[in-house]
């Protein structure tokens, strides 16, 4: 193996050899350590290849060791051959070589690894060999011209080496045909001369005398391979001035603001739009907001007035009946002022997209952004996936389609696939996605499509001409329809057909066996020789993931970790015409954790942690938005508005931009509250007033330095009673070591140091505590950091910013030793010994991880924010079955219980979360314990009944007049939240409703569980609930919801009804046909069991099924809840006389 000769060189060798054990060749690669740049000026990118490479027709193995000073890693690449990807000679010498220091990138390669396991790259598609499908040098490049050159080729006027004739030249409007990019006038020449002058003086790196914040902030440090002029390395190495927001403003050769003969130069004069607030804080008008808070009050006081009575006034006739009434009360007045407290202060907030535009895209070329690139910063979307039965692959690929789509810079966007089952579907899913994504999303770009999901667009039974000016709109749709029918049938027809493949070669690997097994028999016995029935790719390969037949190392809690980045490349023939339109793609890559035996892989937060490990070495977004597999873009600016709020004066604060969640599918009458309104417009938006709303799992995009579990540049703590008195905190790293050693739980952004180079050795060596040993992930750190930095003229007092202009730069691609190092940080023992899950990431320990990691980072003294767009941002599926609901919400409240016995209840928050916020976070904790009230209460009315008492002793005015307050209090609260809120009375009924059912079916279980699990450590299982596929052709749209699944969360409702229902009917025959009837204890007994069963309905209407067709289950129940009745009722209330037998 070649090592590097000097300490400055690469840390990377790689070694390609043969399998057969034939001669090695090194190559010196620059690209893992990706943040890195050399301080040795002699030092080479790259070496040459010997000349002495071999080659097999087996296969090929790359072998990648990293030396430091304290440890050494060893990765081995292994390629073998494939069916339709084999060398085109046996030829050693002529066969192309695999890496170069020219391209050492390896594409269209399925790179896996893990656990005792070497990392291989598993070539599946080879560029190399392949005709090209271009003109001749000879031809012009043209649509429609076929000009020949007289002699020789064509000039090519472009760097993207598109050749084209003279006229053709003078008739494209200065732009390339190839790649759309304008062509480069002779002014651009000299100004990229004048560039190239100005060359960055090197960075020393780690030990060295070098400052932290230096490595860190180097953006392109490991990208500008073709070592262009990097202003952002420029600024930070050189002590140029600032402009109004410039990096740099040249002016006859010095800088705006520096000393020239006693006078300054006049600072460049911007229009008022660009200084415009990108956000802004809309009010809740004071006639509807004043009103709601005085009712509060209000209906507060009568409640306390309530109780009190109810204390005084014991029923002493049924001391029972009357003590567990006033018990239940007082708990619902308790968990009701929980719930309303925390909205007190709702707002609501709007965007400016057009002052985003003109602040960070540049409409013409300038010195800082010669190529007009984009200065927002990157972003990375995770989708989520872990059963390709429950989640139809179909809903996945448009949930993928519908971001590959997204109106933001394409350089800016990467997409990440967590296929948490290593399913072949999924991968084969997601790779037919990326070739419809050709079509596809230049056809949203051309003719401005929305939503860009391909199903919920065709399946609009809206006109689709309105607002569509191009005369060849109707053409282009008809096209792409075609080709997405086709689409679908590939995706519906992946189990079957991948079942027939692995059959077939199954079979084959059957024959040779046997045949084999004849050989081997010759001399003597034959030995029985096991096929494993292993899922075959289609390029006749091993599926390197879960296999149905369950084999060792192939089953869905042992397989190994799988990364496949897909190619960019637009296809040289559209279907459309793309003329003037951006083709491009932004990248896309499947990721399947390493998943073995003994560990704990920690359902989906562990998932959603090793995303943001690999994706922090592949494309290190500033900013992540995370995704359902079900819930796709139907917004197609939604980013931009959610980057409003990041990248706004004050946006370093912010941990997270949550968006609401619609949901699409659902029956009209919204039978099982689905749309959840209730939550997501009035507690949400009340929230947005405090310190943010909760996290909710999906719909979210995060700061990745928040998510790294850094705290904010600044914060808050609010001591004393109620946090009334707030104490301001600088928390960047400017303190000295003692200082910093008392604050134990603070991570603080490695920026800033005081240049003690001791102190950034510590500094790195505790990160490597918390993130692990990749130097890689270290490294990103910083940058990330960086790109998430606000502009310098938004930065507040004493707060880091970043030059404008400072982000306009493009992705370069991968090669082997970064996806070799993100394979290497999926792996199921990377986080053994780190802080990922504690601190960093996604936190563990609850089947409601989402909660408990937005908390953590309020906790810290982040705030967040809630857009609401104009158009919904997402839309997803919600699970419109009784069943399927219940469970949901068991999960929910499974994962409350949870939090409440742990160290993440609200009553150990720290004092930088605000009083109120602290209140909304424990009530998220205690709400399931509302269920065992919930249940006692709902008996009441029917043994009220059975028993002929009441829970007061006469209905005496003083009572009915509070009852009747409280009621109607309760109505105008509901009335004065659906005005500033926007929902309807009938979200609200429904809402109201759910609650009640909820509460005496999942909850109770709910508790059950979280109480096994403190007492006895019993595990909570998680169940993935069942996402809803599309609707084929004469299946009627709402089949689920009249689908009847028993399950047991049903026996409590059901047991309810059927005794309220039995109650009513006694009390009323026993009173009509009393000598002494006492009509008040039954008129108030009736209307409190009509109030359970009105809310109850439906639940009983779903327990009917379609037209009435009650199932056998729920007629053995009502009988057995019927004779347990009865048999309670003479048990308790026995005959007055004795019955003998004549």
């Amino acid at each position: 193996m070649m090592k590097p000769n000097s300490p400055t060189s690469s840390p990377v060798t790689i070694t390609v050899t043969s399998t057969d054990g034939s001669r090695s060749a090194g190559l010196t690669s620059p690209k893992l350590r990706r943040q890195s740049i050399s301080n040795n000026n002699n030092a080479t990118a790259s070496s040459p290849l010997s000349d002495n490479r071999r080659y097999s027709s087996r296969g090929r193995r790359l072998a990648f060791s990293k030396e430091s000073a304290d440890e050494f890693v060893a990765y081995t690449v292994q390629i073998p051959s494939t069916p339709e990807n084999r060398p085109h000679t046996d030829s050693r010498d002529s066969s192309p070589p695999l890496c170069s220091g020219k391209n050492p990138y390896i594409k269209d390669a399925i790179f896996t690894g893990g656990f005792n396991s070497v990392t291989k790259a598993h070539i599946r598609k080879s560029s190399e060999g392949i005709p090209s499908a271009t003109k001749s040098k000879s031809v012009c490049g043209m649509d429609g011209c076929d000009e020949k050159a007289a002699g020789g080729s064509f000039k090519s006027y472009c760097d993207c080496g598109f050749v084209i004739c003279r006229d053709c030249y003078l008739d494209c409007g200065g732009h390339c045909p190839g790649c759309k990019e304008l062509y480069k006038g002779e002014s651009d020449e000299e100004a990229e001369v004048e560039e190239e002058e100005d060359q960055a003086n090197p960075l020393p790196e780690w030990g060295k005398g070098a400052r932290l914040d230096k490595n860190l902030s180097v953006v392109q440090s490991f990208k500008n391979t073709n070592h262009d002029f990097d202003h952002t390395r420029w600024l930070f190495e050189t002590k140029g001035t600032y402009g109004y927001g410039n990096a740099l403003w040249p002016t006859n050769g010095y800088e705006f603001g520096r000393e020239n003969g006693g006078r300054y130069e006049t600072p460049p004069d911007f229009t008022d739009k660009r200084n415009r607030p990108l956000t802004r804080k809309v009010a809740i008008s004071a006639a509807i907001l004043s009103p709601y808070r005085l009712l509060i009050a209000i209906r507060l006081v009568v409640l306390a007035c309530f109780l009190t009575w109810r204390i005084m006034h014991p029923n002493r006739q049924a001391i029972w009946l009357w003590l567990m009434s006033v018990i239940c009360e007082i708990w619902f007045a308790f968990s009701w002022l929980l719930d309303q407290l925390p909205k007190l202060c709702p707002v609501k907030r709007v965007t400016d997209l057009a002052v985003l535009k003109d602040r960070f895209e540049s409409s013409e070329p300038n010195l800082r952004n010669p190529k007009k690139f984009s200065d927002l910063p990157g972003i990375d979307v995770f989708v989520s996936t872990a059963d390709a039965d429950k989640e139809p692959p179909l809903v996945t690929a448009n949930t993928i389609l519908s971001i590959l789509a997204v109106d933001y810079p394409v350089e800016k966007v990467a997409c990440y696939l967590s296929d948490d089952g290593g399913s072949l579907v999924t991968f084969e899913a997601l790779a037919e996605a990326a070739s419809f994504a050709r079509i596809w999303v230049p056809f949203c770009r051309k003719h401005k499509i929305e939503p860009r999901n391909p199903e919920a667009y065709f399946g609009q039974k809206r006109d689709p001409l309105k607002n569509k000016v191009r005369l060849d709109f109707v053409r282009d749709r008809r096209r792409v329809k075609r080709e997405y029918d086709e689409f679908k049938v590939r995706i519906n027809a992946l189990p079957e057909t991948i079942r027939r493949r692995s059959d077939a070669y199954n079979a084959q690997a059957e024959l040779r066996a046997k045949k084999k097994e004849v050989e081997l028999g010759e001399g003597g016995l034959p030995e029985a020789v096991k096929v494993p029935k292993a899922t075959w790719m289609a390029d006749g390969s091993h599926w390197h993931g879960t296999w149905p037949s369950n084999e060792d190392g192939h089953s869905r809690s042992d397989h190994e970790g799988i990364i496949q980045q897909f190619g960019q490349e637009a296809d040289d023939e559209n279907l459309i015409d793309t003329t003037d339109v951006d083709i491009r793609t932004p990248m896309l890559v499947y990721v399947s954790r390493e998943k073995r035996p003994g560990f704990d892989h920690n359902k989906k937060a562990g998932a959603m942690n090793a995303l943001v490990r690999a994706s922090a070495i592949m494309s290190n977004g500033a900013f992540i938005l995370n995704l359902d597999c079900d819930h796709y873009v139907y917004n197609s600016t939604a980013i931009r508005e959610g980057m409003c709020f990041m990248l706004d004066r004050g946006g370093d604060k912010i941990c997270y931009v949550q968006f609401p969640q619609r949901f699409e599918g659902i029956d009209p009458n919204d039978r099982y509250a689905n749309h959840n309104t209730v939550f997501f417009d009035v507690s949400m938006r009340a929230l947005d007033g405090l310190q943010g709303p909760m996290y909710v799992g999906t719909g979210c995009i995060f700061r990745r330095i928040a998510l790294y579990g850094f705290s904010p540049p600044r914060a808050t703590e609010h001591l004393g009673w109620f946090g009334r008195r707030k104490h301001r905190k600088q928390l960047l790293r400017t303190k000295n070591k003692e200082q910093l050693d008392s604050e134990e739980n603070e991570i603080l952004i490695p920026i800033n140091s005081n240049g003690d180079n001791d102190n950034d050795e510590a500094t790195r060596s505790s990160l490597s505590k918390q993130f692990g040993n990749s130097t890689t992930l270290i490294d990103s750190i910083g940058v990330a950091e960086f790109g998430g930095r606000l502009i310098h003229e938004l930065r507040g007092k004493g707060c880091l910013g970043r030059p404008s202009g400072s982000l306009a730069v493009q992705r370069e691609p991968l090669d082997a030793s970064a996806l070799a190092e993100a394979v290497s940080v999926i792996t199921c023992f990377y986080e053994d010994k780190t802080e990922w899950g504690k601190r960093v990431g996604w936190i563990y320990g609850s089947v409601t991880e989402d909660v408990v990691t937005g908390y953590r980072m309020h906790n810290r003294g982040w705030r967040s924010v809630y857009c609401v767009t104009k158009r919904d941002a997402f839309r997803g599926t919600a699970p419109i079955n009784l069943t399927d609901r219940l469970i949901q919400v068991l999960r929910w409240a499974t994962g409350s219980v949870e939090i409440f016995f742990s160290r993440n209840n609200a009553i150990f928050a720290s004092p930088r979360m605000k009083f109120l916020q602290r209140i909304a976070y424990f009530n998220v904790g205690i709400y399931p314990f509302t269920s065992i009230f919930l249940l006692v209460y709902c008996l009441l009315p029917a043994l009220s009944l059975f028993s002929g008492e009441f829970i007061v002793a006469t209905l005496d005015v003083t009572f009915l007049a509070m009852l009747l307050t409280i009621t109607v209090t309760l109505c105008l609260l509901a009335l004065l939240e659906i005005r500033w809120s926007g929902i309807t009375l009938h979200d609200w009924w429904r809402n109201e409703q759910f609650w009640l059912i909820g509460g005496t079916s999942a909850h109770p279980a709910a508790v059950v569980q979280g109480l096994l699990k403190v007492i006895a450590g019993i595990e909570i299982s998680f169940t993935l609930t069942s996402k809803s596929g599309v609707a084929e052709d004469g299946e009627e749209e709402f089949a689920e919801l009249y689908e009847f699944r028993w399950t047991t969360l049903m026996v409590p409702p059901m047991t309810i009804i059927m005794f309220n229902a039995i109650a009513v009917a006694v009390a009323v025959s026993r009173t009509v046909y009393s000598p002494f009837p006492r009509w008040s204890r039954l008129v108030g007994g009736v209307f409190f069991s009509f109030w359970v069963l009105s809310h109850l309905y439906p639940f009983a209407k779903g327990m009917m099924g379609k037209k009435g067709k009650i199932p056998t289950i729920v007629y053995l129940w009502s009988g057995l809840v019927c004779i347990v009745i009865s048999l309670l009722t003479v048990y308790v209330y026995p005959p007055a006389g004795s019955f003998q037998m004549p």
